[in-house]
């Protein structure tokens, strides 16, 4: 069968603002910008707190940052779908997949829990077999085996298989797979994310099968 496997952040949708508002509330001030660090709210908590605490100052070690990073999840828990939105076409997009035979599943850097409630909460969990969140195994992105268990729990096969997503981990995680990638150029790099050379980019969620379908024919 064949398998398309998403990222969700900056993928699936767009969680910048609620993401740094967590990170943000974490500090005395707001030192992260919801309008210019959208590519760094991307890159996990502990990058945003990381970079929060330079722009503040503070000289944290990795220690501060795990007590923090702790702080930080429950504030996102919070605010998890205050601002978040599908991109456009997604719920369009899955629901043609699923019509065409397409098994669909969730791998993200996220915690598993959040994943799976934010999924919930934007009303799309359902259409999808599996979904890997960061502690789901005990291994992530960009180690491939994070990526076969989400093809293989959503009833497909690593052959049949591409992943979608947003960031150079997405990238490296489906090369170390041996499998196709699909960079979207919707996210905060724009057309800059082409410089990743990935299988294809997709421009919007319409076009999602149609790019598909060439990586990989019926």
């Amino acid at each position: 069968m064949r398998t398309a496997i998403f990222d969700l952040d900056g993928t699936l949708a767009d969680t910048s603002a609620d993401l740094l508002s967590a990170a943000n509330a974490c500090f005395d001030r707001p030192w992260l910008d919801p309008a210019t660090d959208k590519a760094l709210a991307f890159s996990g908590g502990r990058a945003m707190l990381r970079e929060a605490a330079k722009r503040a100052g503070i000289p944290w070690d990795i220690t501060q940052i795990e007590t923090q990073y702790r702080a930080f999840l429950k504030l996102y828990a919070d605010c998890l779908d205050d601002e978040t939105q599908l991109y456009p076409g997604v719920v369009a997009a899955l629901d043609r997949l699923s019509a065409a035979g397409w098994a669909l599943g969730v791998c993200t850097l996220k915690p598993a829990f959040l994943a799976d409630e934010l999924l919930k909460r934007l009303a799309i969990r359902d259409r999808f077999g599996s979904m890997l969140g960061a502690d789901s195994l005990a291994v992530k992105k960009p180690d491939p085996e994070h990526l076969f268990q989400a093809i293989t729990r959503a009833g497909g096969s690593a052959p049949r298989a591409a992943l979608i997503g947003d960031t150079k981990t997405d990238r490296d995680t489906a090369r170390n797979a041996n499998l196709p990638c699909i960079l979207v150029s919707f996210g905060p790099h724009g057309m800059g994310i082409a410089d990743l050379e990935p299988d294809a980019l997709l421009h919007h969620y319409d076009d999602l099968t149609e790019v598909l379908d060439r990586l990989i024919p019926a």
